[in-house]
């Protein structure tokens, strides 16, 4: 079966979660079994995610998003551009 994709909103809850227990004195093994993660994707998204507010992290995907789209568009005119400049010299 494979991971479930967790949402940035999600993921803070479950960091919430984790902080309560410790603070009750629990060990970080019994918090991330509870929120049912390993102890790998607890501390990746404590390093991600931790600090943020849910609206925050929201925007933070979608700024994500938008840079990745705007990469992918500059790369496709970089390369419209290398072609356009072998054709003028006429190497085509």
């Amino acid at each position: 079966m494979p991971a479930k994709k967790h949402k940035p909103e999600e993921i803070i809850g479950k960091l919430r979660e984790v902080e309560i227990m410790l603070g009750q004195g629990g060990t970080t093994a019994e918090a991330c079994r509870r929120i049912a993660v390993s102890e790998q994707t607890y501390y990746r998204w404590r390093k991600e995610y931790g600090g943020l507010k849910t609206d925050q992290a929201r925007r933070m995907k979608d700024l994500e998003k938008e840079n990745l789209r705007l990469r992918r568009a500059i790369s496709d005119l970089t390369l419209d551009k290398l072609i356009l400049q072998e054709a003028a010299k006429g190497n085509f």
